[in-house]
């Protein structure tokens, strides 16, 4: 079996750098925030040993991909673009896409979108949340959310200023306080406000750093995030409203392809009013949905938290298909 490979395409108008792995029915891996492409480093491996080619890119606006300056250039358009940009790149007419935390939005609407190309989708940590009637950011006010980590960081260079000051903390803070080693309930106050110190205020420092994340891998991430920078991961909440806006023509509209969700019992993204409704509605909104897979103590970084049960659970919905 060959190991994994590294290049770069142009696709969309942009750069995307690429981690890829193995032969076979194609596999699209879409990493989230404050991550890379090397969140997947577990699931590029299991998944070419299965006899799957997949291939997972450091999004828009993170790692070695381009960044571009204008936050508008982060849309859901622009970042399913990418995926439907870089099948075609790859030499591919289909493949499932599967997406983690901001990724699962675009694998979701990537579904959406384009079921001619995109077979099946799978989601982790982040229900599929239909269109709603209402603007998010306007809904989150009105409902008492007003300090929400969105709203927070919708203003340019306050979350940079933060994060940037010492990024090596930042991310040691907010991968352990999601995650299902954190103190019960510390996740939930995390992701849901932001008292007037900042948004790492409420995330806790680990003593020692959780056995799925070891240095190396945390020193692999500290260094593209002083290289790059914060700002283009943030411009993806900057385009919720806009996103609301251009998404108006798939008001009501269903994903009907095989689909699968997989979090963790502790992932706080799950928890609450919000993630509660998200989680009840689904069903609905996806027919096709097979099952949801909750992996009983584990937190929102799932496919690094427990890479085991989540490739037995990739990798035997993939068979079904």
């Amino acid at each position: 079996m060959a190991g994994e490979t590294r290049r770069r395409v142009e696709v969309n108008g942009i750069g995307l750098a690429l981690r890829e792995q193995g032969a076979g029915p194609l596999v699209l891996l879409c990493h989230g925030w404050p991550e890379l492409s090397l969140s997947w480093r577990h699931q590029l491996c299991a998944l070419a040993e299965a006899g799957f080619r997949a291939v997972a890119p450091d999004m828009r606006g993170f790692g070695d991909s381009d960044a571009p300056a204008e936050a508008g250039a982060y849309t859901i358009f622009h970042t399913v673009g990418d995926m439907v940009a870089l099948l075609a790149a790859l030499g591919e007419t289909q493949a499932v896409i599967v997406g983690h935390d901001w990724g699962a939005p675009v694998a979701w609407t990537a579904a959406l979108m384009r079921p001619d190309l995109f077979r099946a989708v799978v989601g982790m940590s982040v229900p599929h949340r239909p269109r709603s009637a209402r603007e998010p950011l306007s809904a989150l006010r009105e409902g008492g959310f007003g300090r929400h980590y969105f709203l927070h960081f919708q203003t340019p260079g306050v979350a940079e200023a933060e994060f940037e000051r010492d990024v090596a903390t930042t991310l040691r803070r907010v991968l352990y306080a999601a995650s299902g080693d954190a103190p019960m309930g510390g996740g939930g106050a995390f992701l849901t406000a932001v008292p007037e110190s900042g948004f790492l205020a409420a995330a806790p420092e680990p003593q020692a750093l959780p056995a799925w994340l070891d240095e190396a891998v945390l020193d692999q991430f500290v260094a593209a995030y002083r290289r790059t920078g914060f700002r283009g991961g943030l411009n993806w909440y900057r385009n919720l409203s806009r996103n609301w806006e251009l998404t108006a023509p798939f008001q009501g509209a269903l994903i009907h392809q095989p689909a699968l969700f997989i979090a963790g019992t502790r992932d706080p993204v799950i928890q609450g009013p919000i993630g509660e409704r998200a989680l009840a509605a689904m069903p609905a909104a996806v027919p096709g949905l097979r099952r949801q897979v909750l992996i009983e103590g584990a937190g929102h970084w799932i496919q690094q938290e427990r890479a085991a049960e989540v490739n037995a659970a990739l990798i035997g919905f993939l068979r079904e298909l």
